[in-house]
């Protein structure tokens, strides 16, 4: 299943004289990456100016990880860890610790999810096209021979080897992947001085620190960034409501940013792993906050909740700790979790 980029939107700075935080973007992952630094070493919080030079030194390096992880856990990406798996013939392929840590956390999530979140939907996910000029529902009878071959429990993994005991099994991170590599990103910021930033992988947020005093119109001690949550459907332009991150990551999954519609029927990508067809669902949009270094769990649980519907989705976080939500439903209404911090937009 493949991972709505999620619809989150940075409430802009206070009015007044600030510093200048220092940007850089770039386009990988099918989306756009974001990232803004606001400090680094706490030179700005403690009434210093932010260092360019070493600001954009510590972005590019930060771009270089994404880089390195794309190629390595993409199913695109032919020399990928994951590429050589799925045509491997179901021989064991040595890959790096990371593509380890990330398949087994999918395996993770195929149990909590009973098979709903399944890494192994590839072969149903290359029959969705939708990204062509004109899509077309898949024939059925392809769609039931993909599906035969859907079962995450087909992962096999010794040390540093990955194998499918079904050699037509294909692995597809889509779902998982995203998450983590924005938090690696974060971890280099972090290795690099950044004291206060924001990554963000086309909505997958990670906030490190806070934002300094400095950049707001009040004096005092630095502030939560503020992060508005996108309407589903409304194309980036309307807030629902908005939340605060601290050192936190906010991931959303949405089944309103890569669709068609054949015989006015629309078809979104979050597919079932039983059907083989876009899951039904009453949630257009999930929103999940967490503590940063959780961003690959984040992003797995926001498409299982997703999946699973506003009750078994608002019943699963209200038992999990490090989790809150904001759940968007199909007929307009907005729903939060006991815990989370939340203002709708008046």
């Amino acid at each position: 299943m493949l991972l709505i980029a999620a619809a989150l939107l940075l409430n802009a700075c206070g009015s007044g004289k600030q510093p200048t935080p220092v940007t850089g973007e770039n386009y990988y992952l099918d989306t756009v990456c974001q990232i803004t630094i606001y400090d680094m070493n706490g030179e700005v919080a403690g009434g210093g100016t932010l260092d360019e030079a070493a600001a954009e030194e510590a972005i590019a390096q930060a771009f270089d990880r994404c880089r390195a992880l794309d190629k390595m856990l993409s199913r695109t990406v032919e020399v990928s860890d994951v590429s050589r798996i799925n045509n491997a013939n179901g021989e064991w392929v040595e890959v790096n610790d990371e593509t380890v840590e990330v398949i087994s956390a999918g395996a993770r999530y195929g149990d909590l999810s009973d098979g709903g979140f399944d890494i192994t939907i590839g072969t149903v996910t290359d029959l969705w096209d939708y990204h062509a000029d004109d899509p077309v529902v898949p024939d059925e009878a392809a769609i039931q021979e993909a599906l035969s071959h859907v079962d995450y429990h087909n992962i096999e993994i010794d040390g540093n080897r990955i194998r499918l005991l079904d050699p037509e099994a294909r692995i597809d991170l889509g779902g998982i992947a995203k998450g983590y590599i924005s938090d690696e990103m974060a971890d280099v910021l972090v290795e690099y001085g950044v004291t206060s930033g924001i990554v963000n992988l086309g909505g997958n947020i990670v906030v490190i620190g806070e934002k300094p005093a400095a950049y707001s119109s009040s004096s005092g001690t630095g502030s939560p960034v503020v992060i508005g949550i996108e309407k589903p459907y409304s194309d980036r332009t309307e807030l629902i409501g908005r939340t605060h991150a601290a050192d936190q990551v906010v991931i959303t999954s949405g089944v309103y940013e890569r669709q068609f519609t054949v015989d006015g029927k629309v078809y979104h990508h979050v597919l079932s792993t039983s059907t083989g067809y876009p899951v039904e669902t009453d949630l257009d949009a999930v929103s999940l906050i967490s503590a940063r270094g959780s961003a690959m769990d984040t992003d797995a649980m926001s498409t299982i909740c997703l999946i699973k519907g506003y009750e078994d989705a608002a019943r699963l976080i209200e038992g999990m700790d490090g989790f809150e939500a904001v759940f968007c439903k199909a007929d307009g209404s907005v729903l939060t979790s006991s815990g989370m911090d939340y203002t709708p937009e008046s």
